[in-house]
């Protein structure tokens, strides 16, 4: 487990040249690489999301595109089309920027569900259907997604479907005094977002090596007691009479991927119950419809899962 661990340290270490704070955040984005899961990230506008997609995807080597989110965007422009070329009279398949190996897609809560669920097959097949063909994608693949705060003007709430397809929703916060400081400091002696080169960020591993650390990832042991507990804390959301629609297997999956993700990550061989009470929040509360009764009460699906997880036993 030392090639994630090793992984963790490199990478991180990068893209903090660019990124200020966020350990939490960047840590889970790397647990959701390595597991193979795709990443919500929630925030207002300005909290450096897209900033830490591009500079971990820099930190990797992996290839990484972007797709800006608008109203009026396709699924074509998302998955490709095909253009008649008039020098040949063919059509040509002409790919879209979904072919890559980290892809970004940005305020993706701006598009309607149209748009948002072509990306459903790619989030979980990790294949495209166009023109009548399944054409695979990078066995890297992971969605990076952004999101503003859906009572934001100009936003569409995701579809159920496609929020079960993420391994996290991450919330993005504003930075502490210090780390906005050093922000205005960084800035004032020429730091720019938009060259991630010139502020040194570079590839400290290969996508070569990230792949290696996911087929590690069967190796990290799982103690009976710690996979039941995995089960009871996904079937208590089920039970509970503040939640209207608990967590579905996907998430008991995804539950157990990551808490294996950041055992290797953290250099254990094997996972603990506080790796899966650590990761119940961002693997679960966006999974969760509350009932009539809890939102009258104001109450949140982060609220309620800490009472759920809260009344789950942990294993010794």
């Amino acid at each position: 487990m030392s090639t994630a661990n090793a992984l963790r340290e490199r990478s991180l270490a990068e893209v903090r040249r660019a990124v200020v704070g966020q350990d939490d955040a960047l840590e889970l984005m790397l647990c959701g690489l390595l597991a193979g899961g795709h990443v919500l990230l929630e925030g207002v506008p300005g909290v450096a999301k897209t900033l830490m997609a591009k500079a971990l995807a820099m930190s990797i080597g992996a290839d990484f595109k972007r797709i800006q989110f608008t109203p009026d965007l396709m699924p074509a422009d998302i998955l490709g089309t095909s253009i008649f070329d008039l020098k040949t009279q063919q059509f040509v398949l002409t790919r879209g920027p979904i072919f890559t190996d980290l892809l970004l897609a940005d305020e993706i809560n701006r598009a309607p569900a149209k748009t948002q669920s072509a990306l459903l097959e790619a989030m979980q097949e990790r294949t495209v259907s166009l023109e009548g063909r399944l054409q695979p994608l990078s066995p890297l693949f992971t969605v990076f997604a952004t999101q503003n705060p859906v009572e934001s003007e100009g936003t569409y709430p995701l579809p159920e479907a496609q929020l079960d397809r993420f391994l996290f929703k991450i919330d993005v916060g504003y930075p502490n005094d210090d780390e906005e400081r050093q922000i205005l400091q960084a800035v004032h002696q020429g730091f720019d977002s938009g060259n991630l080169a010139r502020a040194g960020v570079q590839a400290a591993v290969s996508r070569e090596q990230v792949l290696e650390a996911q087929k590690a990832l069967p190796q990290i042991a799982v103690e009976p007691a710690v996979l039941d507990y995995v089960r009871k804390l996904v079937q208590a959301t089920r039970s509970s009479p503040r939640i209207r629609l608990g967590a579905g297997p996907r998430a008991a999956v995804h539950l157990l991927l990551a808490s294996k993700a950041v055992a290797a990550l953290r250099g254990r061989g094997f996972v603990t119950p506080d790796d899966v009470r650590g990761l119940a929040a961002p693997v679960l509360k966006h999974r969760l419809l509350l009932s009539a009764d809890a939102e009258l009460d104001g109450a949140t699906p982060a609220d309620v899962l800490k009472e759920v997880v809260a009344a789950v036993e942990v294993p010794r």
